[in-house]
């Protein structure tokens, strides 16, 4: 937390220093997006090491955390430990929130992975998710996916989800940053303070009115990410009370 919005830490083991602009910008989305619409219960799937956990923790009240074995992020945070590229063994309509942050692109099959996300919201219940687009590939060789924004509509919508909010996480000027920085953080002795230059360059000319002009308008054809907020259409569906399925609460 940096003046109390969600930041990039400067740990480069938590995040890659030419992946720091790129992690602002999901950081501020959520930053924004989660006093919103995080409420009652939660589930973050995918959680590798929980970075979101502060700022949405004393928004809900209950939380699960869920990611995969083979995650190269560890296990300390996980309460249930499964593949969301299969059935998520979690009750019908318990959840009011449900968090993917840059995860979906890593799911070999995530038209299952929308629908399980679906059946798991209460009506009215609402997702928030963050991707990639223009990005290199990591996390190999679990990097299956990119979405365009006309992907993630239709996807959304066919699993019974209204699309709240859809936009570009930065433009052409991010782009390049990224680019730039991701390919000097290699080199010998001056490379990685290379690459933090240059994001921070990048994200003080973004906050200027001409840069951010020239990321707005160029985000649309040109973006480096999307964050999406989505919310499940209302019916006749019954939430779940008390289901033995569900781990402990988290402190």
């Amino acid at each position: 937390m940096k003046r109390g919005r969600l930041a990039a830490s400067m740990d480069p083991s938590q995040v890659g220093v030419g992946s720091r602009l790129f992690a602002d910008r999901v950081a501020s989305f959520f930053s924004d997006s989660l006093p919103e619409f995080a409420r009652g219960r939660l589930a973050d799937l995918g959680c590798g090491e929980v970075p979101l956990y502060g700022a949405y923790r004393d928004l809900v009240t209950y939380t699960v955390c869920v990611d995969w074995s083979g995650s190269p992020h560890g296990g300390s945070h996980v309460d249930l430990e499964c593949s969301l590229d299969e059935a998520i063994p979690l009750p019908d309509g318990y959840f009011d929130t449900v968090i993917l942050s840059d995860v979906l692109e890593h799911i070999a099959s995530p038209e299952s992975l929308w629908h399980e996300m679906a059946r798991i919201l209460r009506p009215g219940g609402t997702v928030l998710i963050s991707v990639p687009f223009f990005y290199w590939i990591h996390e190999a060789p679990h990097d299956h996916h990119r979405f365009t924004e006309y992907a993630l509509r239709r996807s959304a919508e066919a699993a019974g989800l209204e699309v709240l909010r859809l936009e570009p996480l930065g433009g052409v000027p991010e782009i390049l940053a990224d680019l730039l920085a991701k390919n000097l953080q290699g080199v010998r002795l001056a490379g990685k303070a290379m690459a933090s230059a240059i994001q921070r360059l990048a994200a003080a000319f973004v906050r200027t009115r001409p840069g951010r002009r020239l990321s707005e308008r160029t985000g649309r054809a040109f973006p480096l990410g999307y964050a999406m907020v989505a919310r499940k259409k209302a019916g006749d569906q019954e939430p779940e009370t008390g289901p033995a399925s569900c781990p402990k609460p988290r402190a």
